[in-house]
């Protein structure tokens, strides 16, 4: 009987995994820094921006979730790994390497912030610092800075977020990082004041000073979706103005919306009974902001079905 060849090794003794690096790797990043930096918010980032995020990956896993998300639609994953994963973390170096090797790009982050702004912000949080042990939290920022040394000068961005609040630091993560913010969607719902409010509006308006076509035989039985309907409704007075007017309203609110993470607004256009009036303002409103390059939704929660 013959003996197995030793498999090969990282530093730690740890097998090297077995896999099929994907034809198209995906893009690959590695969150990584001092505890209390902020790399829970900034992971949180890129999944808002539409990446397969895993946190507190042993890195000697990374290897095989690229090879995983390879087959599935994601062209971008990100990983968090610090020092969290004790002995497995000291591979991190070795496991770059090999990605590398394979042809699959990775690129290192690494957050980082000032000794009195990390102690500041786990004593806010109440947690104790995963390397502190017995001691002090300054020793174990002190230990966790020493095993992240050679790892800080390798990496290919470093972030210092000691003066940065969590909307700052998002708007660092996605232009540092060369990505491309998500669209602000922008819901415009019509409704009938009879069924109570869209309990998800961020704004609501009041569509019934406008004439009510309810009151016109022949436009009783259509919607705000006839043509019939909405020429009535925004031929109303002041039914142009008002359109006009709220739309460069919101345009200026929601350009300054996505400095909040805020990914999708709703406006809620009301009249009486949700069929005639707001129905076509809510179109016509959803044709201005467009026109603004806005991405808008528009849908109508009582209109009834035709």
């Amino acid at each position: 009987m013959t003996d197995e060849p030793n498999p090969v090794t990282y530093p730690s003794g740890f097998p090297k995994p077995s896999f099929d690096a994907p034809t198209i790797p995906p893009e690959v990043m590695i969150l990584t820094g001092m505890s209390g930096a902020g790399r829970t918010h900034a992971a949180g980032v890129l999944g808002d921006l539409g990446w397969y995020v895993v946190d507190n990956l042993p890195p000697q896993l990374l290897g095989g979730l690229v090879a995983m998300v390879g087959r599935e639609p994601h062209d971008r994953v990100a990983a968090v790994v610090d020092v969290r994963g004790g002995e497995f973390f000291q591979d991190l170096d070795a496991v770059v390497d090999d990605l590398s090797e394979r042809g699959i790009p990775v690129r290192l982050v690494f957050l980082d912030a000032s000794d009195e702004v990390l102690v500041r912000r786990f004593e806010e949080a109440r947690r104790p610092h995963p390397l502190q042990r017995d001691g002090t939290l300054l020793e174990g920022i002190a230990r966790e800075r020493a095993l992240l040394g050679t790892l800080r000068d390798r990496a290919d961005l470093t972030i210092d977020t000691s003066k940065l609040n969590v909307h700052e630091l998002r708007e660092t993560i996605t232009s540092e990082v060369g990505l491309h913010d998500i669209p602000l969607t922008v819901n415009v719902v019509s409704f009938g004041y009879r069924n109570g409010l869209p309990s998800d509006a961020d704004f609501v308006a009041d569509a019934r000073f406008l004439h009510n076509p309810h009151w016109v035989p022949a436009l009783r039985p259509l919607t705000g979706l006839d043509p019939a309907v909405r020429d009535f409704v925004l031929g109303s007075e002041g039914a142009q103005e008002f359109v006009t007017q709220y739309a460069s309203l919101l345009g200026e609110v929601l350009a300054l919306y996505r400095s909040y993470d805020k990914h999708s607004v709703t406006i809620g256009i009301g009249c009486t009974g949700g069929k005639h009036r707001s129905v076509a303002i809510a179109e016509a409103l959803g044709e201005a902001l467009r026109s603004q390059g806005l991405h808008v939704r528009v849908t109508h929660r009582d209109r009834p079905m035709s």
